[in-house]
């Protein structure tokens, strides 16, 4: 050492790249001086206020609030009131400094230089005074004097940084760097150590050791003795390579209880000593005590020790640790060991739990949006990230905010940003017409309530007044406070949780989308962005999730598929190619309770891992009763595919090819058992019983009234039109899975030919089974051919015209106001059935549905005020309209076309108040296309695609079904 000039250099050189004083927060003096025996306990509190601008409507304050109580060992504070978390605790903090007497700033610490704090904090750390019996490092230095020889009582800087709040927030002030980087902290800690009075290091050693022994007193109080018979602790760690190449594997570290966890951890990594290796940051919970540990090269041992080196260039041998620095957000080299272990603040004792290969693979797949939500489910290999939040009561596992908050958490990043916003009734109609999300209905009902100062109803019992309706925009940043990314939803809702949970949908879906295709291209990333509401910065995206392709791409690659067995379905053949999915044999007799969209399913599934032949079968995940939400997207597509084409008590199973490696090893047991089977060919096997269906609310709403209920009605009322028109050609837009069609086979209609048409392929699934085994069956059907397309009714296909009649039951209020316009001129311009039949929902009548017990029309007989604040009958409807509404579109579509329209409808009465409860137009054809404009459509090009085609002349079945 060259002496004092060195360091008055050295601390100059510190202060030149960026050294700043600080100032300590309330909260951070009292960690300081009370440690663990601080307790703050913060409550959520509401306050009501009566000043909302309409005199004598009371509404509830919706933004929380929150209180926090500090417990000190002598006395307790209550913080005031305060709009955020963080603020009732420094709050609460403030307060007990003041009971205190801490009053004046020059008694901060903080007030020192760092420099001069940063040696002032070793020096306590290492003196008799340092009497904090569950402070972290104190089981280091009790573990330090069990060391034998030249290592007696040295206790490796790194330890220091990562177990002392205060030294790293010191030295992270003194050098920013050192939270990537935490290796820089160590030269920081080893030159302070000459101007250290009680404190010395050994030549060569990255630790700090007391230079006079410890007072008698305090080593009997810390019980530190040899024991003649020390007993053995085994602790299973993960071993993570630094080549990709290699793959991780389990090791158990034998610890002593005379010795040291870091010099088993050292000897591990193949050096000599605990003083070269080196502590990542905690990952995982924020109680966890998991790190990472990897070993300082010789080079980068003596960088650190010499006093020549700069303090920001050091050489680090050894490749970069991708996998590992991926879990902590932090430079790793080398091999790394994973490990739970360690003193803590909650006992003397050292401290350690298992980390096995199953926990490292959840670790792992928890980074990604839809791996955190498999877990909240704990079904890896069934759940999805629903693509869409419906409500509340049928969500299922974590909320969207709750995983974002996650997400940001597990990358290091800050806490998402929400920013929710009232939007008055006025501005909502405005917006909702330009939307065309809550139709002219919803729009009229709501100026109606702007009008005459009105509240509405939210759904749950909740009273809101004027600023009803809600937008949420989310922003999230790096801890740098770098954007990088804002999603701006343009959609308004009733309730200020589903703004949010909708909001932060949004940002995870287009994660989950970017982690499923990590070499999507920008373009994409741009449009499937665009289509989300969010815009983000390319250069902080890519510099927060680099890592991401390189981890991720790796676990997929690895991941070995097979040809699938074929299957032994008597069935008719089809199969799901989207998924790689082989023909499901679905089991059991047919209950005639089938799912649709927004029908809570339970089932019952187990899944195993099948070699090639059959040979090894492995049990991967199993559960006896699981629910979702139908048509949400909640579990994986291929599993939804089978369940549309079951009814409640059927049995299937069905094998897929597999997903990504890493969610088969984070859902087994023994991931080390199973990876020498995923080298080799071999598949995922389903097999799944259908429980039990709960149907959706309108079918629910509808069958509480109805008798029949209105399905079958409208059924009924086609088969009516039907028969007095002498049919022979039936064309269904919109079949979905074929309950219209179905249901004509059970009564004797003059129909020859029946054709459907949808976009759904897994509603086509549905439809083709149970058209093939009802026609299979009757001899006596009259049916002669039955086809189902694939394809969209808002674009022509000269494969749907000139049918005797058309039907499109409930269907159009599925697509955008528009898109029914749209339809509706197709239909009647170019595919030009007889008749066409289209019935949708009268939303006047929602008001009589929507009760919370049966009733009557005669019991309200003016209803049509009251309806205006209801809510739409399905998650899935974009419009419902009014019977005005409905009458002014067929009329003028009617008009334009050249066909006749009347007007009526099933569930109700078109006498009484508000009029049928499904309302029915049907157009009838006046005249005929000219056989040169026939002939015109006819040659345009084909948009369907013939996914099912049954023939009685033979009986025979062709096609397929592609789950796309």
């Amino acid at each position: 050492m060259r002496g004092c000039d060195f360091y008055e250099n050295f601390w100059r050189l510190l202060m030149e790249i960026g050294v700043k004083k600080t100032i300590f927060s309330p909260k951070a003096i009292i960690n300081q001086k009370f440690g663990s025996k601080a307790c703050y306990k913060v409550e959520e509190v509401q306050e009501e206020s009566t000043q909302n601008g309409f005199p004598g409507l009371a509404i509830p304050q919706k933004a929380p609030l929150f209180r926090c109580q500090l417990e000190l060992p002598e006395f307790t504070v209550v913080s005031d009131i305060c709009r955020k978390k963080k603020d009732a605790e420094q709050s609460a903090a403030d307060l007990a400094l003041k009971r205190l007497g801490h009053h004046s700033v020059a008694e901060n610490p903080s007030d020192k230089d760092p420099c001069d704090a940063l040696i002032d904090q070793i020096k306590y750390l290492f003196s008799d005074e340092f009497s904090l019996p569950l402070h972290p490092l104190r089981g280091h230095l009790r573990a330090a004097l069990l060391r034998r020889g030249d290592l007696y009582g040295l206790v490796p800087a790194s330890v220091i940084t990562t177990c002392d709040t205060k030294t790293s927030n010191l030295c992270k002030l003194l050098n920013p760097e050192v939270e990537l980087k935490p290796f820089l902290a160590l030269s920081l800690i080893m030159r302070t150590i000459p101007r250290l009075s009680g404190c010395v290091t050994s030549k060569g050693q990255l630790s700090i050791q007391k230079q006079n022994p410890y007072p008698t007193e305090i080593i009997e109080s810390s019980d530190i003795q040899q024991s003649d018979s020390p007993e053995s602790i085994l602790v299973k760690a993960i071993q993570i390579p630094a080549s990709l190449d290699k793959t991780v594997q389990p090791v158990t570290l034998n610890i002593s209880s005379a010795g040291y966890y870091l010099d088993v951890i050292a000897e591990q990594l193949g050096v000599t000593d605990a003083s070269k290796v080196l502590l990542s940051r905690t990952i995982g919970k924020a109680s966890s005590e998991t790190r990472l540990y990897f070993a300082a090269s010789e080079s980068l041992v003596m960088d650190l020790l010499s006093d020549l080196a700069n303090v920001k260039d050091f050489h680090v041998e050894g490749p970069p640790n991708a996998r590992a620095s991926y879990f902590c957000g932090q430079g790793i080299y080398g091999d790394a060991i994973m490990a739970s272990i360690g003193y803590t603040w909650r006992s003397k004792e050292l401290f350690h739990e298992h980390v096995s290969l199953q926990s490292y693979y959840r670790m792992l797949i928890s980074k990604i949006p839809s791996g955190n939500y498999k877990l909240s489910r704990e079904a890896i290999l069934a759940a999805e990230l629903p693509s869409v939040f419906t409500t509340k009561a049928n969500w299922r596992g974590s909320f969207p905010r709750e995983i974002l908050f996650a997400f940001c958490h597990q990358h290091r990043l800050s806490e998402p940003i929400f920013s929710t916003t009232s939007v008055p009734l006025k501005a909502s109609c405005e917006l909702l017409r330009s939307q065309k999300k809550l139709k002219v209905t919803e729009v009229a009902g709501l100026a109606t309530e702007y009008a005459n100062g009105g509240g509405l109803n939210a759904g749950d019992g909740e009273s809101v007044g004027l600023e009803s309706n809600f937008r949420c925009e989310v922003k999230v940043f790096s801890k740098g406070r770098d954007l990088i990314i804002e999603c701006s939803p343009k959609e308004i809702y009733r309730k200020q949780t589903d703004a949010t949970h909708s909001a932060s949908l949004k940002v995870l879906s287009w994660l989950n989308a970017y982690f499923k295709d990590l070499g999507m291209p920008l373009e994409k990333l741009n449009c499937s962005a665009d289509a989300l509401d969010i815009s983000f910065s390319l250069e902080n995206f890519h510099k927060e999730f680099a890592l991401s392709q390189s981890i991720h791409n790796v676990q997929q690659s690895g991941t070995q598929g097979s040809k699938l067995p074929e299957s032994k379905s008597t069935d008719m053949q089809y199969t799901l190619s989207g998924q790689d999915v082989c023909l499901p044999n679905i089991e059991g007799s047919d209950s005639g309770v089938f799912p649709s969209n927004g029908s809570l399913l339970c089932i019952s599934y187990s899944v195993s891992l099948v070699t090639e032949g059959g040979h090894t079968k492995e049990l991967i995940e199993s559960k006896d009763e699981f629910e979702f939400e139908m048509g949400a997207g909640a579990v994986i597509s291929a599993l939804e595919a089978v369940v549309t084409q079951m009814s409640a008590g059927q049995c299937a199973h069905f094998n897929m090819n597999l997903p990504p490696q890493e969610f088969i090893l984070a859902a087994v047991d023994d991931p080390g058992r199973i990876h020498s089977l995923l080298s080799s060919a071999c598949w995922l096997e389903y097999h799944v019983t259908l429980l039990r269906v709960t149907k959706p609310p309108e079918e629910r709403m509808e069958q509480a009234l109805f008798s029949p209920p209105l399905s079958k009605q409208r059924v009924e009322y086609a088969v009516q039109h039907i028969k007095k028109s002498c049919a022979a050609t039936l064309v269904d837009f919109g079949c979905g899975s074929g309950s219209l069609l179905d249901s004509l086979l059970d009564y004797p209609t003059s129909l020859e030919k029946i054709v459907g048409v949808d976009i759904s392929q897994k509603s086509l699934g549905r439809a083709a089974k149970v058209l093939h085994a009802k026609l299979s069956s009757k001899s006596d059907a009259g049916i002669k051919s039955a086809i189902l397309y694939d394809g969209s009714i808002t674009e022509f296909e000269p494969q749907l015209c000139g049918f005797d009649i058309g039907t499109c039951l409930e269907v159009i209020e599925h697509m955008e106001e528009d898109q029914a316009c749209r339809f509706g001129d197709i239909a009647l311009s170019y595919f030009r059935p007889k008749v066409l039949i289209v019935s949708t929902p009268n939303y006047e009548y929602n008001v009589i549905l929507q009760r919370s017990s049966p009733v009557t029309q005669e019991e309200y007989p003016d209803e049509k005020s009251q309806s205006e604040s209801c809510k739409f009958r399905n998650h899935d409807h974009k419009f419902e309209w009014t019977r005005e509404q409905f009458n002014h579109w067929a009329s003028e579509l009617a008009k334009k076309h050249n066909y006749s329209v009347e007007f009526s409808g099933v569930g109700g009465s078109g006498d009484v108040e508000p009029g049928f409860a499904s309302q029915i137009a049907v157009f009838k054809q006046e005249s005929l296309l000219d056989e040169d404009d026939l002939l015109t459509k006819q040659n345009s090009s084909q948009h369907c695609k013939v996914v099912w085609n049954w023939n009685c002349a033979d009986r025979s079945v062709v096609g397929t079904l592609s789950n796309k």
